[in-house]
């Protein structure tokens, strides 16, 4: 199962669990779930059926108890830093994965705050960030992806709101600077909204657990479910989860073009290269005829949209192009996997295209045939007729 995460109100971690808990994910399931995260005496879930803009949703409050003289509230003031949040996540009873994917978003969180504060991860507490209702939030998020069986998600752009928010460190920017040290290399805005639409724990939970961000994909929707922010501000304050299955055969892209006419013809190699280390998908030069008939080359790239701000900032960089030209395309490729085969002369690394549950293609990896008629001595095309008729055979 897929999901889509519209961010049209920006993203916290209890606007998250709101939305997972609206698409039917059961309180009493989840709330078992992180009962084993030995924390259970610290707070309490508070679940509302709430509007928003006449727009109707699910508010998650967690509440934290006030414990005054224990050690559970030494830690709040104090702060958790990673090694605690570790502690507490790996010693619980939580399935593999979800330990994993919560731990990667707290150390995601970490590494934020600690570029923002110029210091050493480990150095790092949390303060609210690390309190008991952000673990909460972030451990509950991932155990709710997983109880509706949600294996891939996908990202709006994302709406961080502007003006002050106070926080432990007194009244800072928005988006607060940790926010926006998450939000790097992400497509974000802000509609004008004098609010922190989008908070640390928030932007720590959907750039950990998505790599794309951009339009809708092609997908065919199942369920939707909102999850509310705290206030009534001047747009719907919710976030809208879609789950379904994204057709993964088609996908819109960006092809990024260009003209060169006077470059030196030894840097195409390298920039081809940086390119791919870049995201690019695909990467092409077209011998061309310019003004005054010259000669020159066409450079395209294709790209998802995520990596589109790399891909211009590498053409308008390392070229002499004094800009690019930007195209939407869409993109279908048939389901793909990587085999190793069986043959006489060892394994080799097989890509198979699968469409509709059959075979339609297979090509061995050419370094290792390369490497192969290299040692036997043999032609290129030899090693790729024995590796097909051993394919057969093997099918």
């Amino acid at each position: 199962m897929d999901a889509y995460f519209e961010m049209f109100s920006g993203i916290s971690g209890n606007m998250v669990l709101g939305a997972l808990i609206d698409l039917g994910l059961d309180p009493k399931s989840l709330e078992s779930e992180l009962n084993k995260l030995s924390l259970e005496n610290e707070y309490e879930i508070k679940i509302e059926k709430v509007s928003r803009s006449h727009i109707g949703g699910t508010y998650v409050d967690v509440h934290l108890h006030d414990h005054e003289h224990d050690h559970a509230h030494d830690h709040e003031r104090h702060g958790r830093n990673l090694e605690d949040i570790n502690k507490i996540i790996e010693t619980s009873e939580l399935s593999r994965t979800i330990k994993e994917k919560s731990k990667a978003i707290f150390l995601n969180l970490a590494k934020a705050e600690a570029k923002v504060h110029r210091t050493e991860i480990n150095e790092i507490h949390f303060h609210e960030v690390g309190a008991v209702d952000a673990i909460v939030d972030i451990v509950g998020s991932v155990t709710g992806l997983e109880l509706l069986g949600i294996n891939r998600i996908y990202a709006s752009s994302i709406n961080t709101g502007q003006g002050y928010v106070m926080t432990a460190h007194g009244k800072l920017p928005v988006p607060a600077p940790a926010t926006m040290e998450l939000l790097k290399n992400v497509p974000t805005y802000s509609s004008g909204t004098e609010k922190e639409l989008t908070t640390p724990t928030g932007a720590a939970i959907i750039t950990t657990l998505s790599a794309y961000f951009g339009p809708k994909p092609l997908m065919r929707i199942e369920k939707v479910g909102y999850g509310a922010g705290t206030y009534e501000i001047d747009i719907p304050n919710l976030l809208r989860i879609n789950v379904g299955n994204v057709e993964q055969g088609s996908k819109k892209m960006k092809v990024v073009e260009t003209n060169i006419d006077d470059m030196n013809p030894q840097f195409y190699e390298y920039i081809m290269e940086k390119l791919f280390e870049n995201g690019a998908l695909d990467v092409y030069f077209t011998p061309i005829q310019m003004k005054k008939n010259r000669p020159a080359t066409k450079i395209s790239v294709i790209v998802d949209a995520e990596n589109l701000f790399k891909i211009n900032e590498i053409l308008l960089k390392e070229t002499t192009t004094l800009g690019v030209r930007i195209f939407d395309t869409e993109r279908e490729i048939v389901d793909r996997k990587i085999e190793e085969v069986n043959t006489q002369f060892g394994k080799v690394k097989v890509k198979i295209g699968i469409l509709d549950g059959k075979i339609v293609n297979i090509a061995p990896e050419y370094e290792e045939c390369k490497k192969i008629a290299k040692e036997k001595g043999l032609p290129i095309k030899t090693v790729y007729q024995m590796f097909y008729a051993e394919f057969e055979r093997r099918s």
